[in-house]
């Protein structure tokens, strides 16, 4: 691939190949080695992140949500919030930027392999996530059975809307999704907090590692039900991505008690991190 492409502190250039809406102002990118090789080289993994960076404007570091199964593109679900979202929006498809990375510690799939596995995702914690769903049904032999719970909190924001409804035409994941509050009445499924979900599902706890993404608040109460069902405490991981800037550890701006999400995580275990009030 080069060496501009393995050195993961030196930014490369990529090419945007497809441009996809989301809710809101979000939008998922599909990006491809400008030379036309494949991802395989760059070496990411479930729950990494990127550093995308635009000439003149700066850069921004951004979850993948794209598994490494799938090394022909790399995607990331960016939100409009700011000088290089904006920038990031304004292009299209051919449009050239870079990307340096992949860093951070990502989902721990080998530990994961062969057990039971209960992904749980609060709105826009599904981006991050979706790289470990996505890996995990590439290799479904390798894992037993999949639960995936998530809540959002009304019927216009659900992310990946489609790619999740083409899930309940699949036997090999079972799949419960809710809204907070649905005031036109038309959501056909639960209306209620995700942990709402939990008594709609059958849960081996002792063979299922359950893995949390979406915001702090959310982590809170799946926590409380998750331990209240007696899962233990090392059987259950989650994705704490806090105001990452640098990417290297540097900044300090992700720094949770004596960790840094950027380098130290974004996944952790979550024996990891019960001791750091700020962290949940």
């Amino acid at each position: 691939m080069g060496d501009s492409c393995t050195n993961k502190y030196e930014p490369f250039p990529v090419v945007i190949s497809r441009t996809l809406p989301q809710i809101g102002e979000h939008r998922l990118f599909q990006l491809k080695i400008e030379d036309g090789r494949s991802w395989e080289e760059f070496g990411h993994q479930p729950g990494q992140f990127v550093e995308v960076s635009i000439f003149g404007k700066g850069e921004a570091p951004i979850s993948i949500s794209s598994p490494p199964t799938r090394p022909d593109y790399l995607e990331i679900c960016v939100r409009k919030t700011g000088k290089i979202t904006d920038a990031l929006f304004e292009m299209g498809k051919g449009s050239r930027l870079h990307i340096r990375g992949p860093y951070g510690r990502g989902f721990p799939v080998d530990e994961l392999k062969g057990h039971k596995l209960l992904l749980v995702a609060g709105g826009l914690g599904l981006a991050p996530l979706r790289s470990l769903l996505l890996y995990v049904l590439d290799r479904r032999e390798e894992f037993k059975d999949l639960i995936l719970m998530y809540g959002t909190n009304n019927p216009d924001n659900v992310l990946f809307k489609y790619e999740l409804l083409s899930f309940f035409d699949r036997d090999d994941i079972k799949y419960y999704y809710s809204v907070d509050r649905d005031q036109e009445g038309i959501w056909k499924q639960y209306v209620g907090l995700v942990t709402g979900l939990f008594d709609h599902a059958t849960l081996s706890v002792e063979d299922t590692k359950a893995v949390l993404c979406g915001p702090p608040i959310m982590y809170r109460f799946v926590m409380e039900k998750l331990l209240k069902l007696g899962f233990p405490k090392d059987n259950i991981y989650m994705s704490l991505e806090r105001m990452m800037k640098c990417g290297v550890g540097k900044c300090g701006h992700c720094a949770i008690g004596e960790k840094y999400c950027c380098i130290d995580g974004p996944v952790f275990n979550y024996t990891e991190v019960e001791h750091i009030k700020e962290a949940i």
